[in-house]
């Protein structure tokens, strides 16, 4: 049934800026039909909603039963071989087990092309039939595919049933087909394995499914996952932090953003999983509903291609605002054995004598299309709680364009301070402790004032 699962799951759904969240990867898979005899089960709908499709379900389910017979031999010989068997069980107001488990691909067409529509819908007793086919001492994997529109209108829950096959280790895939009106995709969901994303199947039309059932047929018969290669590439908002050993295989970080995950084999002598968790954090500026995929390269020997979904997580920055843009950094190059060097670095800016103070200030509830000054007030307190004035710097913050008020975040708001002027403690020993107090003054620019003129 090569990958059964490939699923990319978040540890929460919400963080705050710059906050941090684990990443959870998974993959399942099992072993190919010629290695893993199978008994299948074809759960047909041939109730009177399914008249006019029952035609072309005919036709899928005898395309299936080919692919499936070739798949396990290699020849098509009309012989179900390596072990592996089919049955057919069709329903309307009852079900009833029009083959039992056999390997005579004659025989099976035999009983599918033999259906005739007519009555209600019974999903419970046709759970019921398929499940009885099955013998609980057989070491064969155990599946049903079901077709049908999903609409129950006789018998009991037949969530009770798939249930109960569920858990006695039958996997069931569904195959919803329209009827007289329309599909019942909760209740086929229900009735699946999981995720139903890999075992429910919708046909859009009678046109679709037989390429449908194909499918269906190459993912039971296909082999499990050898050489498996996966790239991670996290978005440029996060960082990996950290990488838990997986389950299976190694794994390893390229970079901040790129891990690699090696699997030798799964699932190719039993039904296997792989899991693998990372930490990642938030990075800059970005914020909102991010989705936390750059891309997800998967490769293995097979050519399986799963799809691990693009989750997104609700990242709470607000605004940001950065004002004050670094120094540009001079480069320097020394070549071979050079002891020294000597360069003209040009214009050095005085703002970097001493330590650097960088400040991050929040202001909330901001409204769309209004400019605020912010006003930063920076003094130094002695032991005595003197205050003695060490810098101030107006901003002008531009405005947003929300829909409503947001919070703005201003980062990176710098003030150097001269060890010299140290009035906290020892201004003579180094790295001694300062301490500072900030104020901080912020109102709207753009009020909607305007003078009074004579006219008015």
């Amino acid at each position: 049934m090569a990958i059964t699962r490939s699923t990319k799951e978040l540890s929460t759904t919400a963080i705050d800026c710059g906050g941090t969240f684990d990443v959870i990867l998974t993959l399942g898979a099992q072993p190919e039909i010629t290695d893993n005899p199978t008994d299948i089960v074809l759960i047909l709908d041939r109730s009177g909603s399914m008249t006019q499709s029952l035609p072309a379900l005919k036709n899928a389910a005898n395309v299936f039963i080919d692919i499936i017979e070739e798949s396990t031999d290699g020849v098509r010989d009309g012989i179900i071989g390596g072990g592996s068997r089919i049955g057919v069980v069709s329903f309307s107001s009852q079900a009833t087990q029009d083959t039992q488990l056999i390997t005579s691909v004659a025989a099976l067409k035999a009983s599918v092309n033999a259906l005739n529509a007519g009555g209600d819908t019974n999903h419970a007793d046709a759970f019921t039939k398929a499940l009885a086919l099955f013998d609980p001492q057989s070491a064969n994997a155990k599946v049903m595919v079901m077709v049908t529109d999903g609409f129950t209108t006789t018998g009991g829950d037949a969530n009770v049933v798939a249930s109960a096959a569920k858990a006695a280790g039958v996997s069931i895939y569904i195959i919803g087909l329209s009827g007289n009106g329309g599909i019942d995709e909760t209740a086929l969901r229900q009735w699946a394995s999981q995720p139903d994303t890999e075992f429910v199947s919708i046909a859009p039309s009678d046109a679709q499914l037989e390429e449908i059932f194909g499918q269906l047929a190459q993912t039971i018969v296909s082999p499990g996952a050898t050489n498996v290669v996966i790239n991670e590439y996290l978005s440029d908002c996060f960082r990996i932090l950290s990488v838990s050993t997986p389950s299976r295989g190694t794994a390893m970080l390229v970079d901040e953003n790129h891990l690699q995950w090696l699997i030798p084999e799964l699932g190719v002598t039993q039904e296997e999983e792989a899991v693998l968790r990372f930490t990642a954090e938030h990075l800059g500026a970005c914020s909102g509903l991010v989705s936390v995929n750059e891309s997800i390269d998967y490769d293995d020997a097979q050519g399986n291609t799963p799809d691990f979904g693009d989750p997104e997580i609700l990242v709470n920055c607000g605004d940001v605002v950065i004002p004050e843009p670094c120094p540009l950094p001079v480069s320097i190059t020394m070549e071979g054995c050079e002891d020294e060097i000597e360069i003209d670095a040009g214009d050095a800016v005085l703002e970097s004598l001493g330590r650097i103070l960088k400040l991050d200030v929040t202001i909330p509830n901001v409204c769309p299309g209004r400019r605020v000054a912010l006003a930063v007030i920076l003094t130094e307190e002695d032991d005595e709680g003197n205050e003695y004035r060490r810098g101030m710097k107006t901003l002008v913050i531009p405005a947003h364009d929300g829909e409503s008020c947001r919070d703005v975040t201003v980062r990176c708001i710098r003030f150097v301070l001269p060890e010299e002027l140290d009035v906290s403690g020892d201004a003579g020993r180094l790295c001694d402790q300062r301490n500072f107090r900030v104020r901080f003054i912020a109102n709207y620019i753009d009020a909607g004032f305007t003078c009074c003129t004579p006219d008015d």
